[in-house]
């Protein structure tokens, strides 16, 4: 904190405001500029619309599209750290940057199967765990309850951390001598478990560490899907006979599904790419714990080869958009308007009747 000094707080206070200040007089000058050519000259009928998206396509281009053409073209290099100034472009170059993460190790020993397949079973243990015991909470918390208030509050709080502060105090508690696991389980006899230093035991830290920092979210999105459903559903599901697990099956599921997968699909997507946990988790760069996402990383600023980096990038990045697509066609999500009776036939039949008797009070 010595370092902080008030001339340097000024200094670097100093360039954010210029550049915020230079971005604000150039969205300035290019919105008068539209205006003049849009309104007075052209007399265009979509001259404010055009007016209010332009500044966002800009930044768009700027921050998203150009990265990725750029990215792309790197792709198609051999950069690496002894031909960072001058590498060989080309599509023959880029084909063999994308053989080469499938045939040769993305690591120092370990290939890209390995590695994709476990990443696929951490993202299948964290989403499942997450909707499951996100769902369960969820559930709990929508009914009736003392101190209801306090235990949502409670219940948040690990998605309220800073997630690298909240990795690392992790990380503490999974030292050997004197993390609090170890400390407890020597406690009722057990021996200390090598969560550090142990192939599988590191990759369950990941699993245990990530669960409870993810559940927090999912029990809040699911929690705003339950407390959308009408009581009057379960009201008439009741009285058509349906227990406890016919309520949850026919009305709750089918109910909250719109808000279900979307979350879903998003948890993949994040789990998919999270960084934070794996690799400050796995603090002694074990092979056997990574993830795509952490081997990307090492590949571009560890073993410093950029050009199959960008290539690895783009790999993972069709993984999730075929993912994504999939998904969303196989849970057939409809987006539509206007389309109530349709989704009215698609329910199963006590959420049919729920409907019925609701549209009856009415």
């Amino acid at each position: 904190m010595n370092s902080l000094t008030p001339e340097l707080f000024r200094a670097s206070l100093g360039q954010v405001g210029s550049t915020v200040l230079l971005i604000a007089m150039l969205a300035v000058v290019m919105e008068i500029a539209l205006y003049l050519l849009l309104v007075r000259v052209l007399k265009h009928k979509y001259a404010l619309p055009i007016m209010l998206l332009a500044p966002a396509a800009i930044g768009l281009m700027l921050l998203v599209v150009a990265p990725i053409l750029y990215e792309l073209r790197l792709a198609f290099s051999d950069m690496n750290l002894y031909r960072f100034k001058n590498p060989n472009y080309g599509i023959g170059v880029g084909l063999s940057n994308f053989a080469r993460i499938f045939t040769e190790p993305v690591l120092k020993q370990v290939g890209f199967f390995p590695i994709f397949f476990r990443t696929m079973l951490w993202t299948g243990i964290q989403v499942v765990s997450h909707v499951t015991i996100g769902l369960f909470l969820a559930i709990l918390l929508n009914r009736p309850m003392k101190l209801r208030g306090l235990y949502r509050t409670i219940l948040i709080i690990p998605w309220a951390m800073p997630q690298v502060v909240a990795v690392l105090a992790w990380r503490g508690e999974f030292s050997f001598e004197y993390g609090f696991l170890n400390i407890m389980l020597k406690n009722i006899g057990l021996a200390g478990v090598a969560w550090k230093t142990h192939p599988f035991w590191n990759y369950v830290a990941m699993n245990l560490t990530n669960i409870w920092l993810g559940v927090p979210f999912m029990m809040v999105i699911l929690l705003g899907g339950l407390q959308s459903i009408p009581s009057t559903y379960y009201e008439a599901a009741e009285i058509d006979g349906a227990n406890w697990w016919g309520q949850f099956r026919n009305v709750t599921i089918p109910m909250i599904k719109p808000v279900m997968t979307p979350a879903i699909v998003l948890g993949v997507i994040w789990t998919f790419n999270n960084f934070n946990v794996p690799y400050f988790i796995n603090q002694y760069e074990l092979e056997t714990s990574d993830i795509l996402v952490t081997a990307l990383f090492r590949a571009a600023f560890e073993y410093n080869r950029y050009g199959f980096a960008a290539a690895f990038a783009f790999v993972i990045f069709f993984i999730l958009l075929l993912f994504s697509v999939w998904y969303v066609k196989v849970a057939k999500i409809d987006i539509g308007f206007g389309q109530g009776e349709q989704k009215k036939k698609k329910l199963p039949k006590i959420a049919k009747t729920a409907v019925a008797a609701t549209e009856g009070r009415r």
